[in-house]
């Protein structure tokens, strides 16, 4: 299933003048039910959601390129507090209550972040193996998760002559194999920008940002707060175990503490031990079934 219309693209100014890049499907719908309000995985984009979107049902739905990645603006030093105060400047901005947040790996951390800014603004939160580690994995602070040796990401390829030949590497290729096809395209049709320079495409999340972003992923140790002050119901999707601490970093694998749900006043766990960290992407359909079974 695809996206029929395409979708409406806002502008939205954070709190250091930072301009975030949202989009709205549905705007007619805007009122009929609870709005969705999507955030996305490091290095991806909002319209990575488009199969998600697919299958909601016509609902009225935002999602939002997080600060450096797709089309909004954000440069280094990266600090994952300021992916949620983005998020609670977005709901500010649409002026948002009762939301349904939806948020995918870092997007799920900012999504927890944005609720316990900003309360009355959500009815329940739907977090897909969001990047929340346990309180002690935070002890040790910036950078350990790489023991401050370059991220791997910050090699990855920026520049591409096309979208189609970029979709043709990727295809069939680990992660990507276990993707949608759908997704795979929506991926790199709006993860590519016109090169400044005239010569091709680049990536929409500049490689080193993106990188960075993994190198402080254990920075924020006050989210943990965060997810004590939330007091919406939430959904913790968990994909498959790492099968040791080394691994918890690795695509294939949950990067999510095992007592998070436990740890939100209101939270449950649902585990999806054959997917990988990469569900949204594998299943639309299911995580669209999730949004709206509540």
């Amino acid at each position: 299933m695809v996206v029929g219309m395409p979708p409406l693209e806002h502008r939205v100014a954070a709190a250091d003048g930072v301009s975030l890049c949202v989009f709205e499907w549905n705007a007619g719908a805007r009122g009929r039910d609870d709005t969705l309000v999507l955030a996305h995985a490091t290095g991806f984009h909002g319209r990575c959601w488009d199969q998600v979107v697919a299958h909601l049902d016509g609902r009225h739905v935002l999602a939002v390129d997080q600060r450096g990645h797709g089309r909004s603006d954000g440069t280094p030093p990266v600090d994952w507090r300021l992916f949620g105060r983005d998020l609670a400047e977005l709901m500010r901005a649409f002026d948002l209550r009762d939301a349904v947040g939806v948020g995918h790996s870092m997007g799920g951390h900012a999504t927890t972040e944005a609720a316990a800014a900003e309360p009355e603004r959500y009815r329940r939160l739907v977090l897909i193996d969001p990047v929340i580690g346990s309180p002690e994995a935070y002890v040790a602070g910036r950078r350990a998760a790489f023991a401050d040796t370059p991220h791997p990401t910050a090699k990855r390829r920026a520049r591409w002559p096309s979208p189609a030949e970029m979709l043709s590497r990727f295809r069939g290729r680990p992660p990507f194999d276990t993707w949608d096809p759908a997704v795979l395209r929506d991926y790199v049709e709006h993860g590519l920008l016109p090169d400044p320079a005239g010569k091709g495409w680049v990536l929409a999340c500049d490689p080193a940002f993106e990188a960075e972003v993994y190198m402080n992923a254990l920075e924020n140790a006050g989210v943990h707060d965060s997810v004590a002050r939330v007091s919406a119901p939430v959904l913790v999707v968990r994909a498959k175990e790492p099968p040791s601490l080394r691994d918890r970093m690795d695509f294939r694998f949950s990067p999510t503490w095992p007592g998070l749900a436990g740890a939100f006043r209101h939270g449950r766990e649902i585990r999806v031990p054959d997917r990988t960290h990469f569900v949204p992407m594998e299943d639309p359909a299911q995580v669209a079934r999730w949004i709206l079974d509540g």
